[in-house]
């Protein structure tokens, strides 16, 4: 059942994706996007609820189910910060990403079919690791967000303001407005997670704790030289998306 939840999900979410580039590219700005997302974020909290009650633990335990929480997470901010700030158009940014990680989730060999319960688990070890994905939610929203400015930058400077993209995109300022709260969001998660991290019991490698204690000075060090000396639009965005990508990478490799 956790499987056709899933699939169900993804299908929701290259539907949004779908449904969203047609109508930009007709020159609309569709709600329809919003719909098909919360749809999917639907889809995407029953899957991890049933996972979580074969696990009796938070479904983090294979590279599926953190590829799919971490889908969750970016949704959950997308429905809460798009609509909200009017940048209804990152759905048609961020559903595509949706779709990459849950289809990876379903690779066969990447989702665990018959997951084992969890034994022995730790208040702190699952609040470490659940909060901890969450604000990779945060800033793979703020990567999007990004990837959108940069977008807009490169129409702008080659002159392509006639677009139906160009039309839906919103204004800088609230688009890096937004990039920068996300940002902060995401790096205020990943605080909790990293306490939550140095409280819980030690049962073996600490790779994926140093790591996120990295992933946090990255973000620190954006945040404060931003604060402190200024960072254009593009840089600040090139550099969310840069640091993004390669906490992933890092992530994928311990």
């Amino acid at each position: 059942m956790d499987h056709w939840l899933l699939i169900f999900s993804t299908l929701l979410a290259a539907a949004g994706a779908f449904w969203g580039i047609l109508s930009v590219r007709q020159g609309k700005r569709s709600r329809w996007t919003v719909i098909w997302m919360a749809g999917t974020f639907l889809l995407q909290l029953g899957f991890l609820t049933v996972r979580g009650q074969d696990r009796a633990a938070c479904p983090l335990r294979d590279t599926g189910e953190i590829l799919v929480y971490l889908s969750w997470s970016l949704t959950l901010f997308y429905l809460l910060i798009g609509p909200a700030y009017r940048i209804s158009l990152l759905g048609v940014f961020s559903a595509p990403l949706v779709v990459i990680f849950q289809s990876t989730a379903l690779f066969p060999g990447v989702l665990a079919v018959s997951p084992e319960r969890v034994a022995n688990t730790s208040p702190w070890g699952e609040t470490h690791s659940a909060v901890s994905v969450l604000s990779y939610g945060a800033f793979a929203l703020a990567a999007v967000a990004g990837t959108m400015f940069l977008v807009l930058d490169h129409q702008l400077k080659a002159h392509q303001m006639a677009g139906g993209l160009f039309r839906n995109l919103p204004p800088i300022r609230e688009l890096l407005t937004s990039l920068g709260r996300l940002l902060w969001l995401g790096l205020g998660l990943l605080t909790i997670g990293i306490i939550a991290g140095l409280l819980m019991p030690r049962n073996g490698s600490m790779a994926h704790l140093i790591a996120a204690i990295a992933v946090w000075f990255a973000y620190a060090i954006l945040l404060l030289v931003r604060a402190k000396r200024g960072l254009s639009g593009r840089s600040l965005s090139l550099f969310t998306v840069a640091v993004f990508v390669l906490s992933l990478a890092v992530f994928a490799l311990i």
